[in-house]
């Protein structure tokens, strides 16, 4: 597995000698790969908990027929005694495995638990569901190679972003560098890291005011900032101002509450489309780092034509192995085999495509001549 990341990374370096990577603009997606694992082996801890139930009740039903048994004094409707208490004896010994696992779950804090292999998970997206694993990249825009990968089990991309695009960062080996991404990819600490380490993303908000737009209400968006005066003006021009301390929410975000005042929200002709009945007076939550996030709105104000590109760029090597050479499917289990044989895909891939951009007699000849160096 290392011999074949290492190869990678040196293969890396052919591309910058033969000048076919630009630097300065990535593309990061993902795809779902199928593993070495079916649906049915992964089990998910809501799915433990209902086996965990399901049997308690079977037990507990089983119990209550054979006492009304007994207590009827009738011929038994239940087998012998003996095949009675083999039954019952089933039954505990099913849902003390069921919570073992369960409690196996909790205590390393996962969610699912695959009997095959190990590392695979059920992932979900756009009502698919694969067991298996997401393969990060990050696409150069010159030539659409790979310059960074990355195979995880998280079927959410949205805290991917800053890990690959540092990873092609370093592999480009520049300063700074523009990533380009979809909307679930979005994610405020990442962009907030990113920023940090000279990334420059364009990642397009997920839509998630449309409930409130769909009744007429002002959402978030609706309120101004004034970065001087450090206040929100509503679309009524009333001032919320913030208050003392911040507040922290369950993952450790820490937000700053902007109020209004109770009077100027009580005569206002907006009234209606911004509180409920019961409320009287509007909240703004604004994160601490919020100013990462506006300078992010102000570049994906004409971020436009940067998606189109990123359309283009990151679809091209999964729709390539996927579709014309047919690799969707990890033949091997756990982490450290499945990316090695994802490193070996990656190379096939971007060694073929070299030959195809300076023609395979070029390339051999140049491999040649670069192998000879270290002889």
């Amino acid at each position: 597995v290392a011999a074949l990341k290492a190869a990678n990374r040196d293969f890396v370096l052919v591309l910058h000698e033969l000048e076919l990577l630009g630097g300065d603009l990535v593309a990061i997606d993902g795809a779902f790969f199928h593993g070495d694992a079916s649906k049915a082996s992964i089990v998910t801890r809501k799915r433990l908990a209902d086996q965990v139930a399901a049997v308690e009740q079977d037990i507990a039903a089983y119990a209550a027929a054979l006492e009304a048994n007994d207590a009827a004094e009738a011929d038994p409707v239940e087998p012998p005694d003996g095949e009675a208490a083999q039954k019952l004896a089933a039954l505990m010994a099913k849902r003390a495995a069921a919570q073992a696992d369960l409690t196996r779950l909790t205590e390393a804090g996962e969610t699912q638990l695959s009997r095959t292999d190990a590392d695979a998970r059920l992932l979900k997206k756009h009502g698919q569901t694969v067991a298996g694993y997401n393969v990060q990249v990050a696409i150069d825009a010159k030539h659409k190679l790979i310059v960074a990968s990355e195979v995880v089990n998280d079927g959410n991309d949205t805290g991917q972003l800053h890990a690959v695009a540092d990873a092609a960062k370093q592999a480009l080996g520049v300063a700074t560098l523009t990533v380009l991404a979809d909307s679930g990819y979005y994610n405020g600490e990442t962009l907030k890291d990113c920023e940090a380490d000279g990334i420059t993303a364009y990642v397009p908000p997920p839509q998630r005011n449309g409930r409130l737009a769909a009744q007429g209400r002002f959402s978030h968006e609706a309120f101004r900032y004034d970065v001087d005066a450090d206040v929100y003006r509503c679309p009524a021009e009333a001032l919320l101002r913030p208050m003392s301390g911040l507040k922290q929410d369950a993952s450790g975000k820490r937000y700053i509450l902007y109020v209004s005042r109770k009077s100027d929200c009580g005569t206002c002709p907006l009234r209606g489309r911004c509180l409920t009945d019961k409320a009287d007076r509007r909240t703004i939550y604004r994160w601490e780092h919020e100013d990462v996030l506006e300078r992010h709105r102000a570049r994906m104000a004409d971020g436009a034509a940067m998606m189109r590109r990123r359309s283009a760029l990151a679809e091209h090597p999964f729709g390539t192995l996927k579709c014309r050479a047919g690799y969707r499917h990890f033949l091997v289990r756990g982490f450290d085999k499945v990316r090695g044989e994802w490193s070996l895909m990656a190379l096939c891939y971007n060694l073929s495509r070299v030959a195809a951009i300076v023609g395979i007699g070029p390339l051999i000849a140049y491999l040649a001549k670069r192998a000879a160096q270290f002889v």
